[in-house]
Order: C-alpha cells, then sequence, then structure tokens
C-alpha cells in the first residue's frame, strides 16, 4: 500500500510529501519546494529509498529543491505538463520577486498529460490535468488509499490563486468539479498548503465549488 509523510517547507509552509510503496521501500517526493536538508532528512528518517520527483505545477515553492536533489542524487522529474515549461524557466526571476535564494530551472525527463499513470515502487497514481491556478497543473491521485495530492488546485475552504500569469478562475473551478469530485466524496486530499480534507466536505462547505453554488 502507498503511504505518505507530509513535510512543510519554504517560509510558505508548503505541503510537500514523501510518499512509497511499503513493498518494494522505493519513494517519491512531491513537490519539493525547498528545504532540501529537511526532506532528506524526512527520507533518511522513514527508512525508504529515494527514486524520482513528481511535480503538481511550476511554482517556486512547489519545485524550489528540484534542482538541488537532482543534481545531488540523480532522480528523475516527472510532471507537472508541458503547458507549465514557462513557469520552470523562469524559476531565477521567481526567486527574485519572492525574495528567495536562487534556484536553478530544470528539464523535467517526463511531461504528464491527463490520464497518465505514474508509479511509485509498485504503486500507481493517476493523473488528472487541472488547469487554472496554472495551465500546466496536475493532481496525483492514488485509488487503492483514496487520497489525492491536489498541489494549489484546491485547499480546505479554500481554491487555488487565479491571478498569475496564465491562471483563469472559471477553468480552476470547472476542472476541481469534473476532475476532482468524480473520484468520490470520501477521498483525501493533501493540499499545497494547509490541512488535509475531503472532496466532500469541501462539496459541501467550500465557498468557491460547493454544489449548492452550481444548481
Amino acid at each position: 500500500m502507498l503511504q505518505y509523510r507530509i513535510i512543510p517547507v519554504t517560509p510558505f509552509q508548503q505541503n510537500c510529501s514523501l510518499v512509497w510503496c511499503d513493498q518494494s521501500n522505493k519513494a517519491a517526493l512531491i513537490d519539493p519546494g525547498g528545504d532540501v536538508h529537511l526532506l532528506k532528512r524526512a527520507v533518511a528518517d522513514a527508512g525508504v529509498e529515494l527514486e524520482k520527483i513528481l511535480l503538481t505545477h511550476g511554482h517556486l515553492d512547489h519545485v524550489g529543491g528540484t534542482a538541488q536533489l537532482v543534481q545531488e542524487l540523480q532522480l528523475p522529474v516527472e510532471g507537472p505538463h508541458k503547458e507549465d515549461a514557462f513557469w520552470i524557466n523562469q524559476l531565477p526571476m521567481q526567486c527574485q520577486m519572492m525574495n528567495f535564494p536562487l534556484v536553478q530551472n530544470f528539464e523535467p525527463d517526463r511531461w504528464l498529460e491527463g490520464k497518465d499513470q505514474v508509479s511509485v515502487g509498485k504503486e500507481v497514481l493517476e493523473v488528472r490535468f487541472c488547469p487554472g491556478h496554472t495551465p500546466g497543473h496536475v493532481v496525483f491521485y492514488h485509488a487503492g488509499r483514496k487520497l489525492a495530492f491536489v498541489g494549489d488546485v484546491l485547499f480546505a475552504g479554500s481554491i487555488g490563486r487565479t491571478d498569475f500569469p496564465r491562471g483563469d478562475y472559471d477553468t480552476l473551478v470547472t476542472a476541481i468539479r469534473q476532475q476532482l469530485w468524480p473520484l468520490g466524496d470520501e477521498v483525501q486530499f493533501v493540499p499545497g498548503h494547509g490541512p488535509m480534507s475531503t472532496f466532500g466536505h469541501e462539496r459541501k462547505t467550500n465557498p468557491f465549488v460547493a454544489d449548492h453554488r452550481f444548481g
């Protein structure tokens, strides 16, 4: 079964997730935004073998540790969708704008599309294409655990910002309702920031995407 641990990183307290297959002990980091020393310590504490990096989107607080991990550990990078290439290419500018230490841009080994799959050891996660916060945002879903890693698409009580370049509010709301809600109300999700919730709870209470807003 897929196991996971959440490691908040950077001043933005971004939820990086260490996920691993408990049969093979192979692991991946989802959205290693920074504080690489904390991420490496979490990997060591879990006693797992890191085999790849998975990215939901190209914003600095989600990908800032990627180049360092690739350089130090020679890890392949999968995701996000290729529409987020412009964000990754502008990482040095993002650092300057957000007053972060300079990090290098990088080229993912595999761009992802909706309905793709990614593996972590013997476990498989489905890829859902959920643009709107960024144009190339993806979500990772594990059917066995009924668990989704949604990046900055959806939060407990909120949704991702859409005022960044190439963000779009209507696109994001549509993606949430068409790509996430059909997975089931019982699905738990790890957001990019803040506490976990379930799709069912957000469908009832989220002021942006609750069902009652749409008739």
